[in-house]
């Protein structure tokens, strides 16, 4: 039983549920976020040289996602259902206008994006857990980014039937080149469900800007399809970036115990879970579904784990002038570090682990204007990292 215990608790962590299993709207904070006057930095070692470690902020609560603004300044989600404005030395209250949020297990404010047009439209897009009695499913939301607080603020997509009582949301918001959104969801630990066309679970879903469905979806008209899917049979993505050169979306996405996923989704493809998987259940028996590792008609990751590190955001590094340049960053949660993975083409070639030693779970990370890396760590006092890679100017 102790062993059962123990495995259960370390899958919560691995999912992204704070391993208490409380809800996050409950968490109180460390401390008021705070842009220190003199942010402490540190100097690390990597395989490539060394790199610096500055802390920008302090005293955030379960923070999400990041996105840059044009003027350079960033928009931080944190899960209880805040967003704030930091940049300049400085943090902001939480702005107003933000939807409610389902704060329970996984759920709460999760990502945002900006509008590619942003200079124009300023809209900014949210994605959250959205509650519909005591269950509750990933919603998408979009408004505009008026002084302090959204204006106009319109629900553009809603996952249903909404299944989840605190798992597996995603999700994360990613504007191709084309302009189209694409969300990463869960499968709300419904297993079955990523497999079923007509529910909304488990998939990666294409929308325009608006949440209307693009003519060319690969299940437009097709009967007992929602149209609105772009590729199925995924567990719960809590990752997603375009690659700086080809312009694919790649995705990582959680397994079970093992087999967390990198991917890059096709059109129409199924990626197999549950019916096939590198991972078993929790318990340590192996997924019902299961008919092995492969099978036929359905996609193989791009790249796996066999032991999960629990991954979430990522974001590839083409700043052209750093010794990790072209290189994959990929947050882990369960394994508490930061992943760099060099590329031979779409194929992963080699892999270190960031951070290790300081045990923080690494929720969000993304490329900022200057060419560095910017990291959110999920904690009650959670931090906001600036990252200087190996040979970067100060």
């Amino acid at each position: 039983m102790r062993t059962l215990i123990a495995l259960t608790a370390l899958a919560l962590a691995g999912c992204g549920a704070r391993p208490t299993g409380g809800g996050e709207a409950a968490a109180a904070p460390v401390a008021s976020p705070n842009w220190p006057a003199t942010p402490a930095t540190e100097t690390l070692t990597s395989e490539k040289g060394p790199f610096r470690v500055t802390e920008l902020v302090t005293g955030l609560v379960h923070p999400w996602s990041l996105a840059f603004l044009p003027d350079g300044r960033m928009l931080v989600t944190e899960r209880p259902g805040r967003l704030r404005i930091i940049g300049n030395g400085a943090v902001s209250a939480p702005l107003a206008g933000v939807p409610a949020v389902y704060g329970e297990g996984q759920g709460g404010l999760l990502d945002v994006a900006v509008s590619p047009q942003f200079a124009e439209d300023r809209l900014v897009y949210l994605s959250y857990a959205e509650a519909d009695g005591d269950n509750a499913g990933t919603a998408v939301a979009r408004a505009r980014l008026e002084g302090d607080g959204l204006q106009g603020l319109t629900v553009i997509y809603r996952q249903s039937p909404k299944l989840s009582q605190g798992a597996h949301f995603g999700s994360r918001l990613v504007f191709d080149d084309q302009g189209f959104l694409f969300v990463t969801q869960g499968e709300h630990n419904k297993r079955a469900m990523a497999q079923d066309l007509d529910k909304l679970q488990g998939k990666l879903v294409r929308l325009r800007p608006d949440g209307s469905v693009p003519d060319d979806n690969p299940f437009v008209g097709r009967p007992y399809a929602r149209p609105a899917i772009w590729s199925y049979g995924h567990r719960n993505m809590q990752g997603a970036a375009l690659h700086p050169v080809t312009r694919a979306l790649w995705t990582s996405e959680h397994g079970p115990r093992g087999g967390d996923e990198l991917n890059i989704p096709q059109a129409g493809r199924n990626y197999g879970w549950p019916i096939i998987t590198y991972g078993i259940n929790y318990s340590g028996l192996p997924i019902p579904e299961a008919k092995g590792e492969a099978a036929d008609g359905l996609e193989q990751p791009l790249h796996y784990w066999k032991v999960s590190p629990g991954l979430s955001g990522m974001a590839f590094l083409a700043d052209g002038g750093s010794a990790w340049n072209g290189n994959l960053f990929l947050g882990a949660l369960a394994t508490r570090e930061l992943i760099r993975l060099e590329l031979d083409g779409d194929r992963v070639a080699h892999e270190e682990r960031l951070l290790t030693a300081r045990k923080w779970r690494i929720r969000d990370v993304r490329q900022g204007p200057d060419g560095k890396l910017y990291v959110l760590t999920d904690e009650d006092d959670g931090r906001l990292l600036r990252i200087d890679p190996p040979g970067s100017t100060p």
